[in-house]
């Protein structure tokens, strides 16, 4: 990763741009978060993480933004959190972005339309779902989404699983391929597929990072998996509608930020 946010060598000693790089890392790695919970994350006063945070606003590495809430608000305003923006994210390790937006485009242009670019996440996330299979398998039914979560950290997508009002939320704090993303959604679409099919029921997909959230979430509703695990591996036809997945990009849009039903 780059120095994000570096100001001027005279401005900032070398301590100092090591812990603005550890609270943008932090909130990478966690996704939005408030000035608390950067001071006990990172063992710093909540005051040098303001300090930290107003530089880094300033040079639009991240960006305040009201706390998203799930499921029914509570009085008061919503706490206010801090976000990277795409400058900030493109601070990480975000390879190749030019490379393989040519390169869907290319597909997309000469080898068959947006049929093609469907074609090609579906086998690229496939390949990756070997070792996500593996994992989740390797797990009991109450804690696939937790193992789906780490086998996606071992990807760089710095994952976590936590409780949601009638199910679970999985939460990519981190994508490699955001910026491909949001110019080729079916890259989002392939992959929602592969959750569903791994965790052997439908999930929904809340918001991604490519549309602008903070945060890639998917509601996975509480109840154990069809008997005999997960569902059939990629390519084969679901066997009823607890596979099915809502993966059009309205949905992230018009779900972001509310309940699902």
């Amino acid at each position: 990763m780059k120095n994000v946010g570096e100001a001027p060598q005279e401005e900032l000693a070398t301590g100092e741009r090591s812990t603005r790089n550890r609270v943008a890392r932090s909130i990478l790695d966690h996704g939005p978060s408030t000035v608390a919970d950067l001071a006990g994350r990172l063992g710093l006063t909540q005051a040098a993480v303001r300090r930290h945070l107003d530089s880094l606003v300033s040079e639009n590495v991240v960006e305040a933004r009201e706390q998203r809430v799930y499921g029914a608000r509570t009085r008061g305003r919503p706490a206010k959190v801090f976000a990277l923006t795409d400058c900030g994210r493109d601070a990480f390790d975000q390879s190749y972005d030019t490379l393989a937006v040519d390169a869907l485009r290319w597909i997309e242009e000469n080898a068959g339309g947006e049929a093609a670019v469907a074609a090609f996440a579906r086998d690229r996330i496939a390949a990756q779902a070997v070792a996500y299979r593996a994992a989740v398998e390797a797990a009991a039914p109450e804690e696939r989404t937790e193992a789906l979560a780490k086998a996606l950290s071992a990807d760089g997508y710095a994952a976590t699983a936590r409780s949601a009002p009638v199910g679970e939320q999985l939460c990519q704090h981190h994508c490699p391929v955001a910026h491909a993303a949001e110019k080729y959604p079916q890259l989002c679409e392939a992959e929602t597929e592969v959750f569903s099919r791994l965790l052997g029921t439908h999930v929904q997909r809340l918001a991604t990072i490519a549309h602008g959230d903070g945060v890639c979430t998917t509601f996975i509703p509480r109840g154990a998996p069809p008997q005999g695990g997960t569902s059939p591996p990629p390519g084969d036809p679901p066997g009823d509608s607890t596979t099915q997945t809502r993966t059009t990009p309205s949905a992230s849009a018009s779900t972001a930020g509310r309940n699902p039903a």
